[in-house]
């Protein structure tokens, strides 16, 4: 089922306009990327406010007919993106594009000033720019200067690129005909790069904050030893960061000093506040182990479905990492199988069909496509392309819906409960859990969390994100490395009668309490392999789903309160979708914990009205309680499917 890596001729002759200029590369920037069959032209293209945006176009070099142009807006280098037409965009480019990519302001080739997602413009201002209006202006500028096109232009991206396809949907080109962003963030605080629920992505945020704006092209942070976790944890306190390394020159950690809660700064770039009906056809796409943009697509796709009354968004979820579905097969991800080359039928028969479909009004053949190597997909609901097409990890089969969750998926609750023990069965009442105070002791399991020694959230070393496949494959890394620590609780059932599988979106419901006046609560949903003798995965702990809360936040994430020591408080934390077989003879767990780092900061489990300006002084042990009786009990709301 691979291909050979050799592109065939599209066919299609794109000769440029005689204004389209080949540049010389700017000082210190690569030249782009050659590619054999293709003609490639670099142009700076003015936007409305006279910037002008360096754009590389790549076009097949034998001529039959028009076709179409698929664009792509970047920070990461224009001049790179050639070589993904040997790789992500193979299977496109075997079918015959015009390839066009473009740096976005401030970034490599492109003049202007760089802004960490940039939030959409005010439309009664004639005057003002955003993603968007750069798209605009980017798609009139190829129109009407490419040649040997066929008037329709797509757009497809993966994270960054995946946000700037958004944007351009906010006021699209009459030319833009079909658009696939793909683990595109939709909300910085509340879910993908840099927050989650509030918490700071510690990790993430300081490596990719330092390696984007530390210079107009990317520069990696320079750790001055090899376990990430050492460094961060003597760094001290978050001030620390920019009193050391950054000394102010960094927008976006100056940011996040200046925005520690959910305030208008963070609001006016969720996608929620402005996404309005589709009206150009969607193909969203998300991983189930992504580590930087899972929130972000189902966001995405959930905003719009509000008003697709056309059912033109679509959402792919598939068992891949960050971009996983860009290249290669997809068989596996780490050491866990999927049986099918999942990434390689994303590509292939999904993704193409997609573009040839809306580009090309190719007949849409994606049931034939992908039917043969999904079994038990149940018929298309509707015309055209379904409205989630998701792969059922643990099964390994895709699956098709025509609504989400699942109509077939019937809410349930999964109750911890006393010795480590975790049941559909709800706590009972008893004569002696109870007492005139509260809870009994026997209600609840407790640990300490200490800042000074925090859980990782990998096995040490830790490397920095980008030195090598540990960031990209720690979702699916086994958890047993934390497993039974005293600072981390863990629940299980025992071994699975039968299949259980769960779809829908999970929450976790938890009933817990602090001795200080801040913390941090992670919750984890895994699945826990059968032990079996020479079996590589015998007692596996694989993550299926997972978030963290911040404590401070539990009553609005625009006004952060302390908690009272001792209270019994109720979170519901959003575990988000699940679609996932817990196989006979395996164990369903929980765990919960209340540090995981250097992917989180460290809460000071002291309440303090910023945490970038917390002192040492300010981080100190808590003893945590999670209750689980009758009155109090902690649980996993989620959607399981009857077999």
């Amino acid at each position: 089922m691979t291909r050979t890596g050799r592109l065939r001729a599209a066919g299609i002759a794109a000769a440029l306009a005689g204004m389209m200029v080949l540049l010389a590369p700017a000082a210190g920037l690569a030249a782009p990327v050659e590619v054999p069959g293709f003609t490639v032209t670099e142009a700076m293209i003015p936007m409305r406010d006279g910037v002008k945006l360096h754009t590389v176009v790549y076009a097949p070099e034998k001529a039959q007919a028009p076709l179409p142009i698929l664009f792509q807006r970047t920070p990461y280098s224009a001049d790179r993106r050639g070589s993904a037409i040997a790789t992500s965009l193979r299977e496109l480019a075997d079918d015959g594009y015009i390839f066009a990519c473009q740096d976005i302001r401030g970034k490599f080739g492109s003049e202007g000033t760089f802004a960490m997602i940039r939030p959409p413009r005010n439309p009664s201002d004639p005057k003002a720019i955003d993603e968007g209006t750069d798209a605009y202006d980017t798609i009139e500028w190829l129109v009407k200067n490419v040649r040997g096109h066929n008037g329709r232009v797509g757009m497809n991206g993966v994270s960054y690129d995946g946000w700037t396809t958004v944007m351009a949907l906010l006021e699209p080109h009459p030319a833009l005909k079909a658009a696939s962003p793909q683990a595109s963030p939709a909300d910085m605080f509340l879910g993908d790069d840099f927050h989650h629920n509030g918490a700071f992505r510690l990790s993430y945020g300081l490596e990719y904050v330092a390696r984007m704006e530390s210079t107009r092209g990317m520069r990696f942070f320079e750790f001055d030893r090899h376990d990430t976790y050492e460094w961060f944890l003597n760094l001290g306190p978050l001030s620390n960061a920019d009193a050391r390394y950054f000394h102010g020159k960094l927008p976006t950690w100056n940011d996040f000093v200046h925005h520690p809660d959910y305030d208008g700064f963070w609001q006016k770039q969720a996608v929620e506040r402005f996404l309005t009906r589709p009206t150009v056809p969607i193909l969203n796409v998300a991983g189930w182990w992504d580590q930087e943009d899972y929130y972000g697509p189902l966001k995405i796709y959930e905003t719009w479905e509000k008003q697709d009354a056309e059912s033109k968004s679509t959402i792919v979820v598939g068992p891949w990492n960050h971009g996983g579905w860009s290249a290669g097969l997809g068989e596996r991800l780490g050491p866990v199988k999927f049986d099918a080359p999942t990434a390689w039928q994303f590509r292939e028969q999904i993704q193409r069909p997609f573009f040839a479909h809306y580009l090309k009004d190719r007949p849409l053949a994606l049931d034939r496509a992908y039917r043969p190597e999904s079994p038990g997909i149940p018929p298309r609901p509707r015309p055209g392309f379904p409205e989630v097409i998701s792969f059922r990890t643990g099964a390994n089969l895709w699956r098709t819906y025509d609504r989400w969750p699942p109509p077939e998926s019937r809410p349930r609750r999964l109750y911890l409960r006393e010795a480590g023990g975790l049941s559909f069965d709800s706590p009972k009442a008893t004569t002696t859990s109870t007492t005139e105070a509260g809870p009994s002791s026997n209600d609840f399991d407790e640990y300490v969390s200490d800042p000074a020694r925090p859980v990782p959230y990998y096995p040490r070393p830790i490397s920095p994100l980008y030195a090598n496949r540990q960031w990209t494959e720690w979702l699916v890394q086994d958890q047993r490395f934390v497993h039974m620590r005293p600072d981390v609780l863990s629940y299980e059932t025992p071994p699975l009668e039968q299949d259980l599988d769960v779809a829908g979106t999970v929450t976790a419901r938890l009933f817990a309490a602090t001795s200080g006046t801040d913390c941090d609560w992670v919750v984890k949903l895994i699945d826990v392999y059968p032990e079996s003798p020479n079996d590589a995965m015998a007692g596996y702990q694989l993550i299926i789903a997972d978030d963290v809360f911040r404590a401070r936040f539990r009553k609005s994430f625009e006004r952060p309160e302390p908690v009272e020591p001792g209270r019994v408080e109720d979170y519901a934390i959003d575990l988000h979708w699940v679609d996932h077989r817990f196989k006979r003879g395996h164990r369903i767990m929980v765990q919960i914990q209340s540090t995981w780092f250097p992917l989180i900061d460290r809460n000071p489990q002291r309440f303090v009205p910023n945490i970038y300006e917390a002192r040492a002084s300010d981080y100190t042990p808590a003893t945590q309680k999670v209750y689980r009786g009758p009155d109090r009990a902690s649980c996993l709301e989620l959607g399981v499917i009857d077999h």
